[in-house]
């Protein structure tokens, strides 16, 4: 049963990750199309950006904790991107840059959608398997 509700917690966890990204697309899509402007589109998205690296930087603790070996194999990428941007000092976007960087930061963030998509039907699977094997 405490294994059910490690899968909870990671498929919380996960969700929570999925949001912000989509709240980086939609502020950079506003920009786009001209809704905000370029600071206030770089401040909204720069004041998340740490919490993303913060809860992805946690899940991956909470996974070789609980021993769940595949799926901390599978985000190590994704957090060892985010060490290296944070340490180049490339996590923030730029509000002089932005317009430049534009589709270059909507690419980046639409891979990291689909990442953490991919890595939430995993971790929905192995949620519903344990429950199945618990009932049993």
């Amino acid at each position: 049963m405490g294994d059910l509700y490690a899968w909870l917690v990671s498929f919380f966890f996960l969700i929570a990750l999925l949001v912000v990204v989509v709240y980086q697309l939609m502020c950079l899509a506003d920009l786009e199309f001209d809704y905000i402007n370029p600071y206030d589109s770089s401040s909204r998205i720069n004041r998340v950006i740490l919490p993303e690296f913060i809860a992805q930087g946690v899940l991956c603790i909470f996974y070789l904790a609980t021993g769940h070996w595949f799926m901390l194999l599978l985000s190590l990428p994704y957090l060892c991107y985010n060490v290296r941007l944070y340490l180049r000092m490339q996590h923030l976007v730029d509000v002089t840059e932005i317009f430049n960087l534009l589709n270059w930061e909507k690419k980046q963030r639409l891979f990291k959608l689909f990442y953490l998509i991919f890595l939430l039907f995993l971790s929905i699977f192995w949620m519903i398997l344990t429950a199945l094997d618990d009932h049993d």
